[in-house]
């Protein structure tokens, strides 16, 4: 009976990303000097696991590479070299490298091997080993073959297992089915050591082979990786088949380190060419991992989602009026169970946000090497949950931001030192939820922004004109304009212009927003805001000129019957309304969205209608007040964001559509949008 080894790939691919998170993290830790002996353990035993399951499935480009690390690893283990930067850097770089092969089998493809063995001639050299991929001609003098007018044909190979090799889990019909992959194999099989029925045991292996495998092109490491995982539970041996059959035996004792294989290159299995009937390799799943006591509590919401239906149903066979208060009972029930239905399916989506802060203690060790700058990075709120999707989305716009603290924001350890600052200066990711929203901050303790600097690069751009007054928040948001740049040279890290306006148009896309603070001299913060989840919304409705919009609850300050007394005008045509010791600038959707139907009975629109019978609601955006003049609140409600820009195009000011009870489509308002848009609609109208 064959296996079907594919199912139990994509398992080994999710555990071994994880075991190269677990060894890139160790390495990190280790950077500051000293080597920590349960670190270096937890590095060598994912090292090794990867080994073997690459092993298992074939891959043999990954296992022989770490093997060699593995070696490295070993002396590490027993005290027998200290991990200093230069280790650390190559084992680093290999962590990369392994990763790269793992894509490529992932993917279905043939891994880069020529990278592959670079890599590993270093590690080669640093262990103090002989380099692995020697000349043919070379290999064969040293191993005691006969000359050159003499051509290997195949191989003669001996593999007697242990009788505990069934019980650690290892299958000789998979290693028989590798070995045919290598070119024509016959065999012969020995019981001889086979006992009687009554004194087997069936967790014993009592047979051997004797196999002949013909492919003149067929290395001896090739063979050997596909032993390697069995290695300590049998016993192998390899003899060449020559015209002359003159060739001295090569046994298990004489094994040499698994390097880079002539076979990779020459068309054997691993150049992509499958067995028939070998399906070609799944895409990689999209996989999230959930606690159980969340499923647990899932289970239980179902059981009484199906307890509410069961009565529901009894109810609508027998149904008479008497029964009209169970029937509004069972309803609630079961408005109550599939609410909490929703918000349990919700959590399962969460995640601690310190799944997109992993990848950046590497970078900012990389990045402070290359610019030859001391950072320390500090990471807040780990464990601060968002949706899945979120957090996805916005990995790019944060490495933006983390790439622009090291290279622009932070000083070189002379300059901090020249400005009383410690050489070492801190990145800092902060995470944490604020109202419906959360929040992610990327500070440092770097130069600051210089507002003069931005409002002449602004000019210089003809971004802004000379007669412009801008404060130092209008400066800083220079920034995200396209092409601004304040780098005095370009590099491959930053400074050609090309970053900050892509974050806020990705950030934006997710109904976020994001805003800069900045003292010169001190540091820069990056505020990013966005939504807990892009799926669900608790919204308010209002109506305006008799339509329905959608208001986000978590955008409520508070909402109030406006008195015409307090509105008055400011720069023109500004309307502001002073609600107690502040002014709030309002906003009128109707002039906003162009909408000036007539309702029954009114014979001017909205627009030019009084304000005296109009609802003010203040709402509140990255620490912006505005004040929306509309009609009516009408009742709060859950409702599940459709994408506008999915479905038809963007349009500013509003962040989606939702389908409300009745049937009805309401738009869902976007405050930042909103924000954005009256601003743009005031400036034109003073020009």
């Amino acid at each position: 009976m064959s296996i079907d080894l594919d199912q139990f790939k994509q398992i080994f691919f999710e555990e071994s990303l994880e075991g190269l998170d677990t060894m890139e993290s160790g390495l990190l830790s280790m950077t500051d000097g000293g080597t920590d002996l349960e670190t270096v353990n937890d590095i060598f035993r994912a090292a090794h696991s990867i080994k073997g399951g690459s092993a298992t499935f074939g891959f043999s480009a990954l296992a022989s590479f770490t093997h060699i690390m593995e070696g490295l690893l070993d002396e590490m283990r027993n005290g027998k070299r200290e991990a200093d930067q230069d280790v650390i850097n190559i084992l680093l770089a290999s962590v990369d490298e392994m990763r790269e092969l793992m894509g490529a089998y992932q993917n279905n493809e043939e891994p880069d091997v020529e990278k592959m063995e670079d890599l590993q001639s270093q590690l080669e050299k640093v262990c103090g080993m002989e380099p692995s991929a020697k000349p043919a001609a070379e290999k064969a003098d040293a191993d005691g073959d006969v000359g050159d007018d003499t051509r290997r044909q195949g191989w003669e190979i001996s593999f007697t297992p242990h009788d505990d090799l069934l019980t650690t889990g290892n299958d000789p019909a998979l290693l028989i089915g590798e070995l045919g992959e290598l070119g024509e194999l016959s065999m012969e099989m020995s019981d001889e050591a086979l006992p009687s029925f009554d004194n087997m045991n069936p967790e014993q292996c009592y047979i051997s082979w004797q196999f002949k495998l013909m492919n003149p092109e067929t290395e001896e490491d090739a063979i050997r990786e596909i032993f390697e995982w069995v290695e300590d539970e049998c016993d192998l041996e390899l003899k060449g088949i020559f015209p002359e059959r003159k060739r001295s035996d090569r046994r298990a004792g004489d094994r040499r380190a698994p390097g880079a294989i002539e076979d990779r290159r020459k068309g054997s299995r691993r150049q992509g060419a499958r067995r028939p009937g070998d399906k070609p390799a799944a895409p990689a799943a999209t996989n999230i991992r959930v606690d159980t006591a969340r499923i647990d509590a899932l289970i239980d919401m179902v059981g009484e989602l199906v307890i509410t239906q069961s009565m529901l149903g009894q109810l609508g066979e027998e149904f008479d009026m008497s029964k009209l208060n169970r029937l509004r009972e069972g309803l609630e029930e079961l408005e109550r169970n599939s609410r909490e239905i929703q918000d349990a399916v919700m959590k399962v989506r969460m995640q601690p946000i310190s799944f997109a802060f992993n990848r950046f203690p590497r970078m900012v060790h990389d990045l402070s090497q290359k610019l030859e700058k001391k950072v320390r990075l500090e990471l807040l709120g780990e464990q601060t949950e968002m949706d899945k999707t979120v957090m996805e989305k916005i990995n790019d716009p944060l490495v933006h931001l983390v790439r622009n603290s090291l290279d622009h924001g932070l000083e070189t350890p002379e300059e901090r030192l020249a400005a009383c600052k410690e050489e070492e200066g801190y990145v800092r990711l902060n995470a944490f939820h604020q109202g419906g929203s959360i929040v992610v901050e990327v500070s440092d303790d770097g130069r600051g922004l210089d507002p003069e600097k931005l409002i002449n690069k602004g000019i210089e751009k003809g971004l802004i004109k000379e007669d412009d007054i801008l404060t130092d928040e209008q400066a800083y948001n220079l920034l995200f304009a396209a092409g601004f740049s304040t780098a005095e040279k370009l590099s491959d890290i930053s400074g050609r212009g090309v970053g900050l306006d892509v974050v806020r148009r990705n950030i934006e896309t997710l109904g976020g927003s994001v805003n800069v603070r900045s003292t010169l001299g001190e540091g820069t913060t990056f505020s990013i805001r966005l939504p807990l989840t892009l799926a669900v919304l608790d919204g308010q409705l209002l109506t305006v000129d008799g339509q329905t919009y959608v208001l986000p609850l978590s955008a409520i300050v508070e909402s109030l019957q406006i008195d015409p007394e307090l509105v008055c005008t400011m720069a023109g045509d500004t309307e502001v309304y002073r609600l107690r010791d502040d002014y709030v600038p309002i906003i009128k959707l109707t002039e906003l969205f162009n909408i000036n139907t007539l309702s029954a009975g009114e014979t001017k629109p909205r627009a030019e209608r009084s304000n005296a019978s109009s609802l003010l609601v203040i709402v509140e955006w990255a620490d912006k007040y505005v004040g929306l003049l509309v009609d009516d609140l009408l009742g709060q409600q859950q409702v599940v964001i459709k994408s506008l820009e999915t479905n038809y195009e963007k349009v500013t000011g509003l962040s989606g559509a939702t389908i409300l009870g009745d049937g009805t489509v309401s738009l869902i308002l976007d405050i930042a949008g909103i924000i954005e848009l009256s601003s743009s609609n005031r400036a034109e109208s003073k020009q």
